[in-house]
């Protein structure tokens, strides 16, 4: 695909608008991908962060002045105005996994989510796109959940036409998925499962994947307002992905079932505990309640022409550096 042109109901073609995309959180562990795909048509892509400094690294992945880097937080009513001033199209990719702060599930997946939408049409975007997440359930036992469940709301009725994007749990190189049970794998003499024997089941997405899926929906003539669910080929229970891991890395550790009160306990102490892949929130445990896979009933990526990309394919790379003996010290994600 060489360049973006977007014609959704009631609104200008990108190419009519002169195609400038911006994207919030983009220099984000999937952001990244969708803006060096977005770069790669010749369009301006303007990346809203809340530190430009540090998302520098963009910039390289476009021609000279290709990429603008804003200073922007979604907690803010005028950096998002000016983030999304004379977008033909905008994406919103901002998210968090645990509280920090003033950076509150609501905070972000639900207001911030809401205030992004609002301002896109006020500038007359042609086009929203809001990534969210397969856990998105009012129902959900986890705030994270839940939040992501009232960010779609919110963002449906401040812009009626978004498209909505529900990745499954997304791995890749930098990812705080396979590298989280490769440190872990490494780093704890035991391996835990909570609940029942297997546990939860997950159904993770590769970031090439979604970000290809995303540019297409921001770049092609799909109909707006529709909703997707990522996923990928494979399905894992979380013993199976414990499995899968001390297989790849050549490590052995037992593999535990332990009860919901030992999650407890494990996340009460986590905030003193050195090493980030050993620590755990209550948020987390709950969110460990449901399976992380698609529901069948959206769109997919073979609807949009993406073959899914087995975990098998990209984790032997990811994780090499885990392996028993390997010369590269891992990071500690």
């Amino acid at each position: 695909m060489s360049a973006l042109v977007c014609a959704p109901a009631g609104g200008q073609a990108l190419a009519d608008t002169g195609g400038l995309i911006t994207v919030f959180g983009g220099s984000g562990f999937l952001g990244r991908y969708l803006v060096k795909r977005l770069a790669a048509t010749g369009r301006p892509v303007r990346v809203a962060v809340r530190d430009p400094e540090g998302a520098l690294f963009l910039r390289p992945m476009g021609a000279v002045g290709q990429i603008d880097l804003v200073a922007a937080n979604v907690r803010d009513d005028a950096s998002v105005a000016r983030a999304v001033r004379g977008a033909a199209a905008v994406v919103n990719m901002v998210g968090v996994l645990a509280e920090r702060g003033r950076q509150t599930f609501d905070a972000v997946h639900v207001d911030g989510a809401e205030r992004v939408a609002r301002a896109a049409r006020s500038a007359g975007a042609a086009r929203f796109v809001h990534v969210s997440a397969v856990a998105a359930d009012a129902a959900s036992p986890s705030r994270y959940g839940r939040s992501k469940a009232a960010g779609e709301t919110k963002v449906r009725a401040a812009f009626p036409d978004a498209m909505i994007v529900r990745p499954s749990i997304v791995f890749g190189a930098e990812d705080g998925f396979l590298n989280r049970f490769g440190a872990l794998a490494r780093l704890s003499p035991v391996l835990p499962v909570f609940g029942d024997h297997d546990g939860c089941r997950f159904q993770p997405v590769y970031v090439g994947d979604v970000a290809e899926a995303l540019f297409r929906i921001v770049g092609t003539r799909e109909p707006a307002g529709h909703l997707y669910e990522f996923g990928g080929p494979d399905t894992f229970t979380w013993r199976a992905i414990l499995e899968f891991v001390l297989r790849e890395t050549g490590r052995r550790r037992p593999i535990a079932s332990l009860p919901w009160a030992v999650g407890l306990l494990a996340a009460l102490v986590s905030p003193v505990l050195p090493l980030a892949p050993l620590r755990v929130t209550f948020d987390h445990l709950r969110q460990l309640h449901r399976d992380t896979v698609v529901s069948g009933r959206a769109r997919g990526l073979v609807d949009l022409g993406v073959a899914p990309t087995p975990v098998a394919t990209i984790a032997p790379s990811v994780l090499e550096r885990f392996r028993r003996n390997a010369l590269v010290m891992p990071r500690l994600v």
